[in-house]
């Protein structure tokens, strides 16, 4: 008789042991995992899917990475932005409340709160994001305003700053008899005639017109039987205007009254008030008496306009070093601030005609960054992200928009003027002085006024609002796409833990009993079997 081996007969329990291993293995690794394999092959049909929806968890990933790096940009932003707001409310009413008390420096404390402010202003707009800055454009690794000492005082002696540039331009202004080049006279075409004229200047007047001094507007007056000539752009070198009293004799209230334009474009009145007081009260112009015993006889009109002519004269002076030099400052501020910045353009200043662009070689640059101009665009284009798959934000900001130079500039310029603080015992220069720093309040405070149609800080702030709704609604949607991408996903790839946890048990039986089925054949002899 034949006996077969026990070998043939337990290889496939075996195999089957190794089967059962196999897929014990497998459950265990899905029960510690909570997947159903590690390779996509382990998916079945749903391979595809799963994919997908993993590319599109991660672009929602991507996309939220996204909006946090804008989220704190913008944040940055944002709290300059509302530090140059609370700046601009402060130097406004200072200049609205400030008075002419000036410190040993020739300063009021308004001006004080405008220097600190200013230092602020600039460390404001170089505010950075990592090593990004927020208010250059697309120049992120540009600081784009020079620093607030440069911009004040210059770089050196070759450089000039603000202050220089307003010393200049003041100079330039005044002219070289400082009267604001501008000059009265008596007598042409006739003796009671009193004309303005633009651009006194000595030894002649300047072959073309002059960016400065003061220029006229125009001048009238209540004195019946008088008569004006209004300023004519026929000799624009050096226009002229005047009253002629002709044969009247002004009774005392009766008023002339010329306005002229300043550097920096307001207009100032002098009204002239006649009277018969002594001493003149001030603002007025005697009226004349006749003297027939003169060799010429001298008319009440002819003398009228003498003394007419000598208040318009002084009256034309004051102007000129108050109200103008506040004038003047403010429009070297402008100067400066331009892209390129202007200088007076022939030394010495005082006969200058001409104004000449500055660079770097010879004045301070203040802004560095890129430039606002068309070619560039619009200032928020300047740094653009996708946050969504067809949603993009604008972000981008430039110290140089109408709204950062325009409060920069005005409280960089109040912060600058100065006057002479060893000159105030003297009571016509203190005079002058509160004059200057009266008309310097005003358009300070003008300046930093909001105007209807022009960019303000909060129009810039209310973008980046616009952004940050934008960022926001993008990424709460986001939010809700993920977490159905990922439902989706954990049930292609997803287990269920009691499923798999029953199988376990069923494999573990089994195999304990295909265990127990080898080792009893793997024991067995032939003694054992007979």
């Amino acid at each position: 008789m034949t006996i077969s081996g026990v070998g043939g007969r337990t290889s496939y329990i075996g195999t089957g042991i190794l089967n059962l291993r196999s897929q014990l293995d497998t459950l265990t690794q899905q029960l510690s995992s909570g997947k159903i394999g590690n390779t996509y092959s382990a998916l079945g049909s749903g391979a595809s899917l799963s994919i997908a929806l993993r590319a599109q968890i991660t672009t929602v990933a991507s996309y939220a990475d996204t909006a946090t790096n804008l989220n704190t940009r913008i944040g940055v932003a944002n709290l300059s932005l509302q530090r140059l707001v609370a700046i601009g409310t402060e130097v406004k009413g200072a200049a609205v409340s400030a008075g002419g008390n000036f410190d040993n420096t020739g300063q009021t404390p308004g001006q004080k709160t405008a220097s600190l402010n200013f230092f602020d202003s600039v460390d404001m707009l170089n505010a950075r994001s990592g090593d990004r800055y927020l208010f250059s454009g697309r120049a992120t690794d540009t600081a784009p305003v020079a620093p607030a000492d440069q911009i004040m005082n210059g770089n050196g002696a070759a450089i000039a700053g603000l202050k220089q540039v307003i010393a200049e331009r003041n100079t330039a202004d005044l002219g070289v008899n400082n009267n604001g080049r501008v000059g009265t006279t008596v007598g042409a075409p006739t003796t009671t005639t009193v004309a303005i004229t633009e651009e006194d200047m000595t030894p002649a007047p300047p072959a073309a017109a002059s960016p400065f001094g003061m220029k006229m507007a125009s001048i009238s007056t209540t004195i019946a039987g008088a008569s004006v000539t209004q300023p004519s752009a026929a000799t624009p070198q050096q226009k002229s205007m005047s009253v002629n009293l002709g044969t009247s004799t002004p009774q005392v209230g009766d008023q002339v009254k010329v306005t002229m334009t300043m550097p920096d474009g307001t207009t100032e009145d002098i009204v002239l008030t006649a009277s018969d007081k002594t001493p003149l009260p001030a603002n007025s112009f005697a009226i004349g008496a006749a003297d027939p015993s003169a060799t010429p006889p001298v008319t009440a009109a002819e003398a009228t306009a003498i003394n007419l002519n000598t208040a318009l004269g002084s009256a034309m002076k004051d102007l000129a070093n108050g109200p103008m030099v506040a004038a003047s400052a403010i429009e070297a501020g402008e100067n400066f601030f331009d892209q390129p910045p202007l200088r007076v353009g022939s030394t010495p200043a005082g006969s200058a005609t001409t104004l000449v662009a500055g660079d770097a070689s010879n004045t301070v640059i203040w802004y560095n960054g890129e430039q606002d101009s068309a070619a560039n665009g619009a200032a928020r284009g300047a740094a653009v992200s996708q946050i969504d798959t067809s949603i993009t934000v604008q972000y981008g900001a430039r110290a140089d928009e109408q709204a950062l130079r325009n409060q920069l500039q005005t409280v960089a310029v109040f912060a600058a003027v100065a006057v002479d603080a060893n000159r105030l015992s003297d009571p016509d220069y203190a005079k002058s002085a509160n004059a200057q720093i009266t008309a310097l309040n005003q358009r300070v405070a003008q300046n930093l006024a909001d105007v209807p149609g022009q960019q303000t800080v909060e129009n810039i702030q209310a973008d980046f609002a616009g952004a940050q709704a934008a960022i926001k609604s993008s990424t709460d949607r986001q939010v809700q796409t993920k977490a159905m991408a990922q439902t989706m996903l954990d049930s292609i790839e997803g287990i269920n833990n009691d499923e798999v946890a029953t199988k376990i048990l069923a494999l573990q039986t089994a195999l304990q009993a295909s265990y127990q089925t080898t080792s009893t054949l793997y024991q067995m002899s032939l003694v054992k079997f007979l």
